[in-house]
């Protein structure tokens, strides 16, 4: 009998699934569940959640290929399509970065060619489009779906592995009081601001292209005569201002040049990292810092003498890394860091400190599943903001749009502190943020903080939690654990409880074949789990996975075909 899998979602994370399980000798019958109506350009990339001025923050190069490279899908692509998608062909290089309905477009065509593919090699795949799962219930044999579909009608189905590829978790209606924005997706939403007092909260890509979808609605991005970006509001754009803020007040950094793929670590190397992580969690944090801090004084020792990492610990590295920035002005910071990012470029250097801790993020995530619930603590509250704002920079040209801004006096940015209260009741529209003394209230206001870490009881199927399968993620209690079947030695602190395959662990004597790919669910434990890259790891994982279940139940071998 025909092994049946289910995949929820057609975003990266199901496309990458996908590009694995079509590899298959052994025929499978493939469906896929999606509820947009154009499946294959997931929600982050989709031309009516973004706007074309939104940009992705990840070059071709890091891409993991599916069928082709993205260079290789753009240089294909006839000059009217690149017209279309804002893209110049002689700016088509591995190292650039594009909007982000340009990744749409491009993994929608991946999807495609991977359906054919599969086609062709035995497999039945059936792309439901507009159809919404909204319940999952395990049954001793499978696993069952009821699916709302196009014409709201319910319907039930039954498959042997399911796949929850569903991606963030963003609400369906953005503006949740007037002028209040709990998310700057969808973007066209925001193109209804006014030319106001606009306050966003946060400082990152996605508040960036926040900002930027507003400003372009008021005013234009142009090349001067030198050569430089500038902004220029338009005739009834006049009242247009704008503030981006955060607890630190700072921006991030320009992308930075480096090596890709990344060449080996010399002292933080993933076998250094699984000796701590079997000797057990005691102490565990602080001996991966001590790794952390040989590798950066290997590779860079006059950096390391420059913020006295000999000093730091893990709760204080934080302090030390963003000390220097926090006390400059954050345009003068920006503008400085974007033209030695810019010669880097050219000149093909790598700042070897920031190349050091890019590569240690995650070799020292193979630790966090581990940490016990103190140390989990430490490292969410201070080691982990170091190693985001690293991997975190964004195009240069977010950068030149933020400078542009602020020649044009459109825009400042505020330093929030930790104490800072957020108020949306007393005001008409927008909201107020109360700091250091201060009240400063905004007409609008968007919240661009990002997705936050969802947990057991933001399951959205009922039927998981009524079969009490998906249960908070189990952590240490700060002593050395010998048997993980002690549940009393464990504390749940979030997420979700999974397996190495990403499968909800339970004693019910019921189908363990679904498999939670929702990344959403996954920042707990895995808290580096972003973007397209960790979309391509989890696919992988979660297709070998099922395709070992497969040849298990056929009593032999696993058979995997070339890639095409």
């Amino acid at each position: 009998m025909t092994t049946k899998v289910a995949i929820i979602g057609s975003g990266p994370t199901g496309i990458y699934t996908l590009h694995g399980l079509v590899r298959s000798a052994v025929p499978l019958s493939i469906t896929i569940f999606e509820v947009e109506a154009d499946a294959g350009k997931g929600t982050p990339y989709h031309p009516d959640i973004n706007d074309q001025a939104m940009l992705a923050n990840i070059a071709s190069i890091e891409l993991p290929p599916i069928c082709e490279t993205l260079v290789e899908w753009l240089r294909r692509q006839p000059d009217a399509e690149l017209q279309r998608l804002n893209v110049a062909s002689a700016n088509i290089r591995e190292r650039e970065f594009y909007p982000r309905v340009v990744l749409g477009e491009f993994l929608q065509s991946q999807f495609q060619q991977l359906i054919e593919i599969g086609i062709a090699r035995g497999h039945s795949i059936d792309v439901k489009s507009r159809h919404r799962v909204v319940d999952i219930r395990l049954r001793e044999a499978d696993i069952q779906l009821e699916v709302t579909m196009p014409d709201g009608a319910r319907k039930d189905y039954a498959f042997d592995h399911v796949v929850m590829a569903t991606g963030h978790n963003w609400p369906e209606s953005t503006e949740i009081r007037p002028g209040y924005f709990m998310s700057p997706w969808p973007a066209p939403a925001l193109k209804t601001i006014g030319p106001c007092h606009v306050g966003i909260l946060g400082t990152s890509l996605s508040a960036i292209d926040a900002l930027i979808t507003v400003a372009t609605a008021h005013g234009v991005f142009y090349l001067d005569a030198g050569g430089r970006l500038q902004y220029q509001a338009s005739a009834d754009g006049e009242g247009f201002h704008a503030a981006l803020m955060s607890r630190k007040g700072l921006l991030p950094e320009a992308d930075f040049y480096c090596e890709y793929p990344y060449t080996p670590l010399q002292v933080c190397t993933p076998e250094a990292v699984n000796a701590l992580i079997e000797r057990g969690c005691a102490n565990l944090l602080d001996d991966v810092f001590e790794l952390f801090r040989a590798e950066l004084v290997a590779c860079d020792p006059d950096y390391a003498a420059k913020i006295g990492l000999a000093l730091v610990t893990v709760d204080t590295l934080a302090d030390a890394y963003f000390a220097e920035r926090e006390a400059a002005d954050p345009f003068t910071w920006a503008a400085a860091n974007l033209a030695e990012a810019e010669q880097n470029k050219r000149d093909h250097y790598t700042v070897p400190w920031r190349y050091a801790i890019l590569r240690m993020h995650e070799i020292i995530a193979r630790a966090v599943p581990h940490l016990d619930q103190d140390d989990l603590k430490r490292f969410h509250g201070k080691f982990k903001s170091v190693f985001v704002d690293d991997y975190a920079t964004v195009p240069h040209q977010s950068i030149q749009r933020l400078l542009a801004l602020r020649r044009a006096g459109r825009l400042e940015i505020l330093k929030l502190g930790r104490d800072y209260k957020l108020d949306a009741d007393g005001v008409a529209r927008g909201a107020a943020v109360h700091f250091d003394g201060r009240r400063v209230a905004f007409d609008a206001f968007i919240d661009a903080t990002g997705q936050a870490s969802m947990s057991a009881r933001d399951m959205p199927f009922p039927g998981l939690i009524e079969q009490g399968v998906i249960k908070q993620a189990a952590t240490p209690e700060g002593v050395l654990i010998l048997d993980e079947s002690d549940e009393a030695a464990f504390t749940r602190t979030g997420g979700i409880d999974l397996d190495a395959a990403f499968r909800p662990k339970f004693a019910a004597n019921l189908c363990n074949r679904l498999y939670c790919a929702a990344i959403s669910f996954l920042l707990h434990k895995l808290p580096f789990v972003q973007g397209i890259t960790s979309a391509h790891e989890i696919g992988e994982v979660v297709s070998k996975a099922i395709l070992d279940d497969v040849s298990a139940d056929q009593r032999e071998p696993a058979l995997m075909l070339d890639d095409a």
